[in-house]
């Protein structure tokens, strides 16, 4: 389980690998902009989703998100309700009369007039605080699915193309037959591509921080991998490093 939103009441971490600070710099998967008044929470929150391939923006305040919004954009908006001054809802009626964008809210008032205020002033979907941060993640995947039901999912590299809708992965057009595993790890490689990323971070993002056996299962679906790739080479090995997906020019 990914661990639960902090902040909250009951919130804990049950991560067992720490973060790696070479996945959380920048990203050209689909744009979120967190509004969120709690420091410690938007950062949590911003690190955790660009760990999980997203473009991350964030704000503290209304006001602020829809400027940051204004100049940049989004492809999805992760909003509190708790904000200072006008709250979540007053936001969303204001970014409702400018655009569509969908939108998570996330919300410590669990009751039952709250979640449907929330969803008949345009939200998406309503999450209640404390909450796992990979139930957060689906719920962000399948809102944008439902909004880009033709382009999200589609991860790229060089000549790779994986979709996540489908599972399934085809390299110069080519398609590949692969294994459940070898294709997520796959997907993940190729949203942080170029970057060596250690065995012990390949563990954690594609077998999940519970598993319980011995890291020679990535070695072992990373031969997998290169196998279902074929040539020229596109997965490659840094030895006491890690490994890395990278083309060859």
């Amino acid at each position: 389980m990914r661990p639960l939103c902090p902040g909250a009441p009951g919130a804990q971490v049950t991560h067992s690998r720490a973060w790696y600070p070479g996945l959380v710099t920048t990203s050209s998967g689909p744009r979120i902009l967190i509004v969120e008044d709690d420091p410690g929470i938007r950062e949590y929150l911003s690190l955790g989703l660009r760990y999980e391939g997203f473009d991350v923006r964030s704000a503290a305040t209304g006001g602020e998100g829809l400027t940051q919004y204004a100049e940049h954009g989004a492809d999805l908006v992760v909003l509190d309700v708790m904000l200072p001054g006008p709250d979540g809802f007053a936001f969303l009626r204001d970014l409702r009369a400018r655009d569509a964008v969908p939108v998570v809210m996330l919300t410590a008032r669990d009751s039952v007039d709250d979640r449907i205020l929330g969803l008949e002033s345009g939200a998406d979907d309503y999450l209640t605080k404390p909450f796992a941060f990979g139930e957060l993640v689906a719920r962000i995947r399948t809102v944008l699915r439902r909004a880009r039901p033709d382009t999200l999912g589609i991860v790229r590299y060089a000549d790779l193309e994986l979709n996540e809708t489908s599972r399934e992965a085809r390299r110069g057009g080519q398609r590949l037959d692969m294994r459940p595993t070898t294709f997520d790890l796959l997907v993940f490689l190729a949203r942080h591509p170029e970057r060596v990323l250690p065995k012990s971070v390949i563990l954690d993002a594609v077998w999940g921080p519970q598993f319980l056996g011995s890291d020679n299962v990535v070695e072992l679906y990373v031969g997998y991998a290169r196998r279902a790739l074929g040539t020229p080479p596109l997965l490659h090995t840094l030895r006491g490093a890690g490994y890395m997906l990278k083309e060859q020019r």
